[in-house]
């Protein structure tokens, strides 16, 4: 793929059967500290469409609006327990999700951490996960991959591909991938359709390089779209064209 992606709006996209949602910890936040009831509204809706349309939907939630371990080792912390302390900030967003799907809509969920806390989540056990799944439950994964110095990012793609999804939702706060931050720069363009090896070439910010590889190398498509509009992850599930399609081509 090249830069002509920018300008591939013609291309049909297939629906898929099971997928992953990863979301941002500072998404759910709303942009400031704790939990915005709002947005998990939101986000527990669309996820409530995507059930409701017959798809299997797994979801990875980051901790970024409670603690960034990153962030803490910068002010001296040790790196190892700041990301431990990340960890268990995405059960509480885990926490959050699930109580909204199962009071405001009725669904089923289990939530399944890489840490073992047996008094508030499953232990993950991927074989589990898939049989939730295909008795149409949500799974929510929480506490990462359960080590330092992997992002949830990393865990997102890890956790989509050993629960044989079809592809992974990124859901951001912007529209898709642009040629440059949309926010410094207003004549940034926004690609389509471009290669994951493209995106890590090109240094380009959407996630970090480790589940980029991850995805890359498995040739997992993932699909880079703006949570904050209403129905868009009914959209992803169904193939609609939205926002932009990272893939490797068969070789």
């Amino acid at each position: 793929m090249t830069d002509q992606g920018i300008d591939a709006e013609n291309t049909t996209r297939r629906g898929y059967r099971r997928v992953l949602l990863k979301l941002g910890g500072e998404m759910f936040g709303g942009g400031g500290l704790g939990v915005d009831p709002k947005v998990v509204e939101t986000v527990s809706r669309q996820i409530a469409e995507v059930v409701a349309s017959g798809a299997q939907i797994a979801v990875v939630i980051g901790g970024g609006n409670f603690f960034r371990g990153s962030e803490l080792q910068q002010r001296g912390m040790d790196r190892s327990r700041a990301d431990y302390m990340g960890m268990l900030a995405t059960v509480m967003n885990c926490l959050a999700l699930q109580d909204f799907l199962e009071r405001e809509h009725h669904l089923d969920t289990r939530v399944q951490t890489a840490i073992t806390m047996g008094q508030v989540a499953e232990a993950y056990i991927p074989r589990r996960a898939i049989r939730h799944l295909e008795k149409g439950r949500v799974v929510i994964f929480g506490a990462g991959v359960g080590m330092p110095y992997f992002s949830t990012d990393t865990a997102g793609a890890q956790r989509a591909l050993e629960i044989g999804c079809e592809a992974l939702l990124l859901a951001k706060g912007v529209d898709g991938v642009y040629t440059a931050d949309p926010k410094i720069h207003p004549t940034a363009e926004m690609f389509h359709e471009i290669t994951h090896r493209e995106v890590l070439e090109r240094g380009l910010k959407v996630a970090d390089a480790t589940a980029f590889s991850l995805c890359m190398d498995n040739r997992m498509p993932i699909i880079v779209f703006n949570l904050l509009t209403e129905g868009n992850i009914a959209r992803a599930v169904a193939g609609e064209r939205i926002g932009t399609l990272v893939s490797t081509p068969e070789t």
